[in-house]
């Protein structure tokens, strides 16, 4: 329901022949997918936790905290994401109004095109039509040049509070986790704060392995969710499979870890 390409019955059918047992679904700002996978997940066999992925502002970057073993039907959590997606289509017009001055049109209207849910326009859907009209060879490539973090194309936008989120997943019966924490353009005396502050604010845990971060990065992180006293979490950062490290194909968490799905929400 955001970014990623498969749809929820596909995605688990997909899940299930690379032997995944256990899958968050975890959309950005949105849990409109939840119902159908689950119902896809219990046909396959795969245990289901009910996820997402909530946008924040925290020291001016946008950070993603996910939630684990939400409920859905939460009227909190759901005012809040629906104030967290409010900004999506201004922030896309204004990117689009950028890349006309680099004499590069037509972004608003390919990148809406691609959205199959409007109302979840992001970067990735304009990166993903910078590929489809050639300017590009990759996504990837497309946040390198224009959408990255500090690039040209990458419009500021205030997302919702840190402890806003974290607030949100919890009140909600869900534990929150610090997505992908390696691609933040954080340096380690930010990194720290940033781990003191969410766990202070009753955070859960970090990704520790994820299809984001790189092999050497697993122990780091690993020895970060140890000093702050966090859990651990494991994640494809799926998308698409032309975007990503495939469902099921990463390493276990490094033994010092505890991992996330043995918190009482979860187990």
């Amino acid at each position: 329901m955001s970014d990623g390409t498969v749809a929820p019955t596909a995605l688990l059918a997909r899940a299930a022949r690379r032997g995944v047992g256990v899958l968050a679904l975890t959309d950005h700002d949105d849990t409109g997918g939840l119902a159908e996978a689950a119902a896809a997940a219990r046909e396959h066999g795969i245990r289901f936790i009910n996820g997402v992925e909530i946008s924040v502002t925290w020291q001016a970057q946008t950070i993603h905290i996910v939630g684990l073993g939400i409920d859905p039907g939460n009227s909190v959590l759901q005012a809040g994401l629906a104030a967290t997606r409010a900004g999506r289509t201004d922030r896309a017009k204004r990117m689009a109004a950028v890349f006309d001055t680099l004499g590069i049109g037509g972004t608003f209207e390919g990148a809406l095109r691609l959205a199959g849910n409007p109302r979840m326009i992001s970067r990735t859907h304009f990166a993903r039509y910078l590929c489809e009209t050639g300017q590009v060879k990759s996504t990837k490539d497309a946040f390198r040049r224009w959408l990255g973090t500090g690039r040209p194309c990458d419009v500021a936008q205030e997302w919702a509070g840190l402890s806003d989120a974290v607030s949100w997943i919890n009140g909600s019966g869900g534990v929150a986790v610090i997505a992908h924490p390696g691609r933040y353009k954080l340096d380690r005396p930010q990194l720290r704060a940033l781990l003191s502050e969410f766990r202070d604010i009753s955070g859960a845990a970090i990704e520790v392995v994820t299809g984001s971060h790189q092999a050497h990065e697993y122990s780091l992180f690993a020895r970060h969710a140890v000093e702050f006293g966090l859990a651990a979490s494991c994640g494809s950062d799926f998308h698409s499979p032309q975007e990503s490290r495939d469902l099921g194909g990463l390493p276990p968490l490094p033994a010092v870890c505890e991992p996330v799905w043995r918190r009482p929400a979860l187990a």
